[in-house]
């Protein structure tokens, strides 16, 4: 990888592990409806412009709206609110440590949704090292008020496993601005009522207002241009990874400036969780395990493949094929 592509990647690493910490800051003095919008309207304030330079906006929501409201809904309107919500009553690294189950979740989605893909024994066992993980974290918080919490919590990780899914089987050919930006206008409306009812009688204090522009502005506008340069750097692929450096960022975070405790539970959870998703979105097998070896020479075939000296078809390097995760 490229000295770019690890700057961008370090980058990601970092700007969406401490959306955490920077929601706990918020709710605070906030409602989370307030935070919510707060973040999307300056997130879409500041990705407009971009979007807008790319053409075709308008006919793009005309076009893929019901996949996009989807996609909103199911991506930002619910699980933003509930993971801020959530935050009033856990740390920041709780949230975070949750949310590595992401990848864990989206495995269960696809097979759930129609995915042919043979799992393994590697992937079955990294789904249920990865889930003891989550019971590790979750137990000591179930007795008292914390249920509630942890519930919400799963539902954003549902949320944001799912939403991928629908981007990648109904929204694939539309940019990514196009998606994001109409995306986070409709949750900053949705979220404008609430928040304008819950508004403060006096203004926050600056550790508030910094984190709120800190919310809008990095972990929201500039992570998604970054990711984007990132996707083109590395490919889709190599750029999931940063989903196993987010959540040791957050527990980071929430140690250096909150003072949340960092006890053997915790590590225990992060080891596990982080090691489940690893191997629960590892390569799948291959449907069809024959080597392919390529010859020295080979002709071209009428349909695209490529035909040896043998006479068997080969597919041609850097054709589509079955893949995993």
């Amino acid at each position: 990888m490229t000295a770019r592509g690890w700057f961008l990647f370090s980058l990601m690493g970092v700007v969406w592990g401490i959306p955490y910490l920077m929601i706990k800051v918020a709710v605070e003095d906030l409602s989370p409806s307030m935070v919510v919008f707060t973040r999307c309207a300056l997130g879409a304030a500041l990705l407009l412009p971009f979007a807008l330079r790319q053409r075709g906006l308008v006919r793009t929501v005309r076009t893929h709206w019901k996949p996009m409201l989807a996609f909103a809904v199911i991506e930002i309107i619910g699980p933003w609110f509930t993971l801020t919500d959530a935050e009033r009553h856990l740390s920041s690294s709780t949230a975070g440590l949750l949310i590595a189950g992401v990848p864990i979740v989206g495995v269960l989605a696809a097979r759930f949704l129609g995915d042919a893909e043979v799992l393994g024994v590697r992937r079955v066992a990294g789904l249920a090292v990865g889930l003891a993980g989550v019971a590790v974290l979750t137990v000591p918080h179930l007795t008292g008020g914390d249920a509630k919490s942890l519930g919400e919590v799963l539902l954003t990780v549902v949320g944001y496993a799912t939403a991928p899914l629908i981007a990648a089987r109904r929204l694939k050919d539309v940019p990514t601005l196009h998606l994001i930006v109409p995306c986070l206008t409709l949750a900053a409306l949705v979220y404008a009522p609430a928040a304008a009812a819950t508004w403060p009688s006096e203004m926050p204090d600056g550790s508030v207002l910094g984190a709120l522009a800190a919310l809008g502005v990095v972990c929201t506008a500039v992570a998604f241009v970054a990711f984007l340069e990132l996707i083109k750097e590395i490919g889709p692929t190599r750029s999931t990874v940063i989903t196993y450096v987010n959540p040791a960022v957050a527990v980071a975070a929430g140690a250096l400036f909150l003072d949340e405790p960092l006890t053997a539970g915790i590590l225990a959870a992060f080891t596990l969780i982080l090691a489940g998703s690893v191997l629960a979105t590892a390569s799948g097998p291959k449907s069809d395990a024959r080597p392919v070896a390529w010859s020295t020479r080979q002709t071209s075939r009428a349909d695209g493949r490529v035909e040896s000296l043998t006479g068997l078809p080969e597919e041609r390097p850097g054709s589509t094929g079955q893949g995993g995760g």
